[in-house]
């Protein structure tokens, strides 16, 4: 690890001041080098107190731990503090060569993109910007609906860390006390010769702690947490993934059904063009949103746009 993340794991473990001596002495560094680190530490948006004679102490803040992420989920892990797109990254990653199992994290998107291309809000601080490139290898009828598994994968994420219980909206968005506070983007690739499904970029931004949104997302977008925060992004980070490689995908199927928000409500969608309403019955293990019409028929929706008409 580079001598700013030394200093960092060290003011994170600790209640109080600690002194530049003590941390030199476990570092083996100089005074320069930790005045150095901590003002690393401070631009990458750490608050950070200085007391003569006393130390420093971490009032507030973390600091995304690659090396300590890829220990505790045996992933690839390919940083960047500041990226245009991490689903950019991932498939320059993919013509690179670069192995499935590997993820791709930022703490920044300057080009951040959600489902529709629509642009996804990717401030400096308090955000979590991360794809998965896997490489299942499999015809498209058998793919697993990675995007309910990783949803229900962030739900047990938090729920294991805080006891803090998130829902689930209709295909690909996370919400927290009547906000959305992360979106998934899921995108395939396939083998022109095989017809296979060779690799699977799952796109997942969270809104960790952002403290400021946008006037026109203020009544929309929430966060996770505000400051101070119980848990890290390295906590939960790993434990995401954690969840949705070892928890069996039933399970997680039927998390995503339970946190649902649309099923039994009213939802409003386009249909041909149309706007139509529906009652929503039925999410199937494929994602697909069985809505019944006011005639009684019933359809399937297999992905877009609906809105809740109630809550």
């Amino acid at each position: 690890m580079k001598s700013h993340q030394l200093v960092y794991q060290i003011l994170a473990r600790e209640n109080d001041y600690v002194s530049g001596e003590k941390i030199g002495e476990e570092l083996n560094l100089s005074r320069t080098s930790i005045w150095k680190a901590i003002q690393r530490l401070q631009l990458e948006g750490l608050e950070i107190d200085s007391i003569k004679n006393r130390g420093y102490k971490l009032i507030q803040g973390d600091l995304i731990l690659p090396d300590l992420i890829q220990e505790k989920t045996n992933l690839t892990i390919l940083y960047k503090p500041e990226t245009k797109s991490t689903q950019t990254d991932a498939k320059k990653g993919i013509e690179d060569g670069n192995k499935g199992n590997t993820l791709y994290l930022s703490t920044c998107q300057t080009a951040g993109r959600g489902r529709f291309q629509r642009p996804y809000y990717s401030p400096s601080q308090g955000g979590i910007y991360m794809s998965l490139h896997i490489q299942p290898n499999l015809p498209y009828e058998k793919l697993p609906s990675y995007t309910l598994l990783v949803a229900a994968a962030v739900y047990k994420a938090i729920k294991n860390l805080t006891m803090i219980e998130v829902d689930i909206k209709w295909v690909n968005d996370i919400y927290f006390k009547h906000k959305k506070i992360a979106g998934i983007l899921t995108e395939a690739m396939t083998s022109v010769e095989t017809g296979l499904v060779t690799d699977v970029i799952i796109g997942l931004g969270i809104n960790f702690s952002i403290t400021n949104f946008p006037d026109d997302l203020n009544e929309k977008a929430g966060s996770l947490f505000t400051l101070p925060t119980p848990i890290s992004r390295n906590e939960l980070i790993s434990e995401i993934w954690t969840c949705f490689y070892k928890t069996d995908p039933d399970e997680l199927l039927y998390i995503y059904k339970e946190r649902s928000l649309v099923l039994g409500k009213e939802v409003t969608f386009q249909l041909d063009g149309k706007e139509k309403k529906g009652l929503a019955k039925e999410i199937s293990n494929a994602g697909q949103l069985k809505v019944e019409l006011k005639d009684k028929h019933t359809i399937w929706l297999n992905s877009g746009e609906i809105s809740l008409t109630s809550w």
